[in-house]
């Protein structure tokens, strides 16, 4: 061990004993390892981010920087993550991607053998990235995703395709909206105010664990008379920066299991460092982006305008660039002409625009004046403007193959789960509407 030795970050409480101890042991050579003192979480993070080589993190099981977010930059770079638990917090720490745990009073011996077993020395770091740390579902609900360019009506589709979907007798209680725009408008389209908790609570509350699926409801409200729940979304648009990236994908992926259909009303920019050149344009759009990579089928909405449809296609051609196949796609034209001629002249216009020969043709929505005093009253939508678009969506749903695309990375298995495979099918999947 000579010629390798471990790098650890240490992070701990100011008076903890075992900091002190690795220290000394660093410092006098006792153990091969270079200890590395961080004073708060943000210094940890920024050691992460430098580039240098990291072997293990070693840190206090009381703080509350150990969220999904920090096990996932680590294991980006191939370091372990051990925490040292003197049983103060119970967290379900397997769940949460810890490699191992040391009790508050290990010795010299017992942290090389967690290094040892759970990290490399830095000459024979390996820079493995892993997958989706969240844990396979034993069983998940259909996700449908909205987007479009602003004011073509993408959250009023939304709507009108979750009431469509409640209307079903048997999806009662099992449907919900999920506001996820960066500027989200669903709040005041069902005069909900300053509801709390929303999205921001939510995703909160999977940094560190996974709530029971039936804790999911609490952060929810029912809109009785649609039919389905609401999480209300962003406060404000500058509220994405909380978002951490692994605890979005887990409260995701923990409300698909808690309904039968989730319907997203996502943004209509899916732009990411591929095509900006910038971090800060992904981050800000992951919403959106990981949302559309996860959805089963995503409703693409436009209007009958020039602009419009040019915007329409322009999100078809993000979404293939996303990975996002055609079949998965439904296009809506809102605010449609009843002519036959002009409807068929705007299939043209979007089929020469989109470029893509397997894109389904599009759902023609007319203007209807009632949805604003059913909006202005809180009653529900017309049937006429949710079935056409509702049926749509259950045929893409029972003809296209479950979304298992990030089901395929891998993840770690809890003990006591054998058994617990992840199935495409749930308790009366499929939509009748």
């Amino acid at each position: 061990m000579s010629r390798e030795r471990f790098v650890v970050l240490g992070l701990a409480h100011v008076r903890s004993t075992w900091f002190r101890e690795v220290g000394r042991w660093s410092t006098n050579a006792a153990a091969p390892i270079d200890f590395v003192k961080c004073v708060s979480a943000e210094e940890l993070r920024s050691v992460l981010d430098s580039g240098r080589a990291i072997s293990a993190i070693l840190i206090d099981s009381g703080l509350p920087a150990i969220d999904r977010d920090l096990v996932e930059r680590a294991r980006t770079i191939g370091a372990g993550v051990i925490v040292v638990d003197d049983g103060r917090v119970r967290r379900n720490w397997q769940e949460l991607g810890v490699e191992a745990l040391l009790p508050a009073d290990f010795d010299r011996d017992d942290l090389l053998d967690a290094l040892e077993t759970h990290s490399t020395p830095i000459r024979a770091a390996d820079h493995a990235l892993l997958g989706d740390v969240s844990g396979g579902d034993v069983w998940r609900g259909h996700l449908v995703a909205v987007t479009g360019a602003g004011g073509v009506g993408t959250s009023t589709v939304a709507m009108a395709i979750a009431q469509g979907i409640a209307h079903d007798p048997r999806n009662r209680g099992l449907v919900a909206l999920v506001d996820l725009a960066l500027d989200a408008d669903q709040a005041l389209l069902h005069d909900a105010g300053d509801v709390a908790p929303g999205l921001q609570e939510l995703v909160e509350a999977h940094r560190a664990g996974t709530p029971p699926v039936h804790d999911v409801h609490d952060f929810l409200f029912d809109v009785e008379r649609r039919g389905y729940s609401l999480l209300v979304g962003l406060r404000h648009h500058r509220d994405w920066t909380v978002i951490r990236p692994k605890a979005f994908a887990a409260a995701l992926s923990n409300m698909q299991r808690a309904f039968r259909f989730v319907v997203a009303d996502i943004e209509g920019d899916l732009e990411g460092e591929d095509n900006t050149g910038s971090l800060d344009v992904e981050e800000r759009n992951l919403l959106a982006r990981h949302t559309a990579v996860r959805a089963d089928v995503i409703v693409v909405v436009g209007s009958c305008s020039i602009k419009g449809l040019r915007a329409l296609a322009r999100t078809t051609h993000e979404l293939r660039a996303l990975g996002v196949e055609p079949a998965r796609m439904i296009t809506v034209v809102n605010r449609a002409p009843r002519n036959p001629r002009l409807r068929a002249d705007v299939c043209r216009t979007i089929a020469e625009l989109a470029a893509e020969p397997t894109l389904a043709n599009p759902i023609f929505l007319s203007e209807r004046k009632r949805i604003d005093h059913c909006l202005r009253d809180s009653t529900p939508l017309p049937d006429a403007a949710c079935e056409p678009i509702a049926r749509a969506v259950a045929h893409a749903l029972d003809h296209t193959p479950r979304n298992r695309g990030l089901e395929a990375e891998p993840s770690i298995v809890i003990p006591g789960s054998f058994g617990a495979w992840t199935t495409d099918t749930g308790p009366a999947e499929g939509l009748s509407a």
